[in-house]
């Protein structure tokens, strides 16, 4: 393992997928967020420790954003963790995802990638605009700053256009990493434009994660929780995460990423989820596009792992619920920086992708994911692939 400034800047580079839903769940779900720093943390250093090249670990974005946008208690959040837990660990033990993966066509893994990117990079032109969910409902580009424009320019302007420079002129930098110096620039931004009331009370001290600090699910929170949470996750889950996560990761770091498989990948995802369970965490799973977030600022090994984990960790421990005040010292437009170039990153998968055909079944299944959403889109490119093996079907 390395543990060199473009790990470091590797290490940062999902921060735009992992950070608006994590903190939108802790603050609108109630979710603990000692428990969900700490279960961040941990979950990334396991994952690095293990696998030994770069795992992204991110917020379950069907779960979340739902949750988020309905404002549903923590109660059902966590059933809906639980159940999610259950069912990878399942499917992970007896083997059935590694038959699974088989049997999912290359093209549909690609049209899974794809509509991932365009959804990351339109999610990261939202927050770089100001047009986001949170964005809109708090009527600010920046909620958390105190200074909105200067003059008659939207402070977000000058922050995304110089991200966005910083960005393509230091990329392949490796004395001063892309990810280092956006990041940089947007914690300097924040201390000096941020809305810092909520210092006022900040006081560092020792903070631990408790069990179950949310409370356990009743029944109702159980049954609400699969079928409005769980089951349009798990598509996206085993499609994005377990499948098309782990073809990336052998794409990428080839035998290197020998331990990566669709049962472990799998299994890892279910330890995750347990673990957030008992500590009140957001459900997390591995996902393709973290995954190429990481690859695309530098990270190539486990240790871009155990940076990111010790900081979350760190941070959980000593700084308790104060970390969300820190962390929303990054704006928003720096985030969809970050996004940006992730989700280029791994929409540039299909480049593979010359026949006709596989091409027919990618954009299709992109059309649908921004119709409808990605898990409709998977199912809908499994029965389109398969159509398309018949000589009566031709495009």
């Amino acid at each position: 393992m390395l543990f060199n400034r473009m790990e470091f800047a590797g290490s940062l580079g999902d921060l735009g997928t992992l950070l608006p839903i994590t903190l939108g769940m802790v603050l609108v779900n109630g979710m603990s967020a000692v428990g969900t720093f700490f279960t961040i943390g941990l979950f990334y250093i396991i994952a690095g420790l293990y696998f030994r090249v770069p795992i992204a670990v991110q917020p379950m974005k069907a779960i979340g954003a739902y949750a988020i946008g309905t404002a549903m208690t923590a109660q059902q959040v966590s059933g809906a963790t639980l159940l999610v837990s259950l069912f990878l660990f399942i499917i992970g033990i007896t083997g059935t995802i590694s038959w699974i993966g088989r049997m999912i066509p290359k093209a549909v893994i690609r049209g899974v990638q794809l509509s991932t990117g365009i959804l990351l990079m339109n999610q990261g032109l939202m927050l770089t605009l100001g047009l986001s969910k949170a964005q809109q409902t708090a009527g600010l580009h920046e909620p958390f700053f105190t200074v909105q424009q200067i003059g008659m320019v939207p402070i977000w302007t000058g922050i995304g256009i110089t991200g966005l420079l910083l960005t393509l002129l230091l990329l392949n930098n490796k004395k001063l990493p892309a990810a280092i110096a956006v990041v940089g620039f947007g914690i300097l931004c924040g201390i000096l434009l941020g809305d810092h009331d909520s210092f006022s009370t900040f006081s560092p001290g020792f903070f631990t994660p408790e069990l179950f600090p949310v409370g356990l699910p009743a029944s109702t929170d159980l049954t609400i929780a699969l079928f409005v949470l769980v089951l349009p996750q798990i598509p996206m889950t085993v499609g994005n995460a377990a499948v098309a996560g782990t073809d990336l990761s052998r794409e990428y770091f080839g035998d290197e990423a020998e331990r990566v498989t669709y049962r472990s990948m799998t299994l890892s995802m279910a330890f995750g989820s347990a673990l957030g369970f008992l500590l009140g965490s957001i459900p997390l799973c591995h996902g393709a596009g973290g995954l190429a977030a990481h690859y695309r600022f530098g990270a190539r090994t486990g240790g871009s792992n155990l940076i990111i984990g010790t900081m979350f960790i760190l941070m959980a421990i000593f700084f308790g619920s104060h970390t969300i005040s820190l962390l929303q010292l990054l704006p928003f437009s720096i985030l969809g920086v970050l996004l940006l170039f992730s989700g280029a990153q791994l929409g540039l998968t299909v480049l593979d992708m010359m026949n006709r055909q596989h091409m027919f079944v990618i954009l299709v299944m992109l059309t649908i994911t921004l119709t409808i959403n990605l898990a409709a889109a998977f199912l809908c490119g499994l029965v389109l692939a398969a159509l398309l093996r018949s000589p009566r079907f031709q495009i």
